[in-house]
């Protein structure tokens, strides 16, 4: 692959799983990491010391995505040791509700919306600057095939990510002149991650027997397509989806 010696990036929600699957993946591939945490402190701190313990470069900065002044306050400090951010992964999972739509109230379905695109927003406008200014950024979105494939109980999050997926295609169809590509990677069930916690042994290995390549993702399948995403090898998709699932789902 490509070289991205010395490109910084931002994985937010990056403390644990996939976040950090792909954090430590992009430091090892020569990137300069920001670890962005909400409340695991410690956490956060263990990924980067497992960065710098390979000789990479990582700093973990805790920030509510949600607020702008709180991701201004982070991109401050990032600019003061590195400059701008070449590229966002942005991984932040916002709480929502499982339950049956019947169950369900606005502010649980329509809550949950509202939270996945403000913290998309947010970012995206902070990072943005720096990017077009040097006609190179890539903007990378985690999302979930349930966007795609319901799943009894899943309504807030699928319609939220589904959301996410149409706000990413209208910011490649923008940025494409200005030297930024945009897509979103979509996981099925991933295990090792706090979204499997809440799937009994019955359902996982339903989704197991379903899954053509036999088992369910783990965080590093999805960081290997985030980081290609990543690299300088992508230099000309743009406003695409990957289904990271095994072939649970194809489309």
């Amino acid at each position: 692959m490509t070289s991205t010696t010395g490109r910084v990036v931002l994985v937010t929600g990056s403390s644990s799983g996939i976040g950090a699957a792909t954090a430590r993946l992009l430091a090892a591939r020569g990137m300069r990491v920001v670890i962005n945490y909400l409340h695991s402190a410690k956490a956060a701190e263990e990924v980067v010391a497992d960065i710098e313990a390979t000789g990479g470069q990582a700093m973990a900065i805790q920030a509510d995505v949600c607020e702008p002044a709180a991701v201004e306050a982070l991109l401050e400090r990032v600019r003061a040791a590195w400059g701008g951010v070449d590229v966002l992964v942005h991984n932040a999972l916002t709480p929502y509700a499982i339950k049956p739509f019947q169950d369900m109230t606005w502010k649980e379905l329509g809550g949950k919306v509202d939270d996945e695109m403000r913290a998309a927003f947010v970012v995206t406008k902070a990072v943005l600057p720096a990017m077009t200014e040097n006609h190179w950024g890539r903007l990378i979105y985690l999302g979930t095939g349930l966007s795609r494939q319901p799943r009894a109980g899943m309504i807030a999050l699928g319609t939220a990510k589904a959301a996410l997926t149409q706000f990413a295609r209208y910011l490649a169809q923008e940025l494409g002149p200005q030297g930024v590509t945009v897509n979103v990677v979509e996981p099925g069930p991933v295990a090792e991650t706090t979204m499997s916690t809440v799937l009994d042994d019955e359902v996982k290995q339903r989704q197991v027997a379903a899954t053509p390549l036999g088992r369910l993702a783990r965080p590093a399948d999805v960081a290997n397509v985030v980081a290609f995403y990543a690299s300088e090898d992508n230099a000309f998709m743009t406003g695409t989806t990957a289904a990271v699932n095994g072939g649970l789902a194809m489309y």
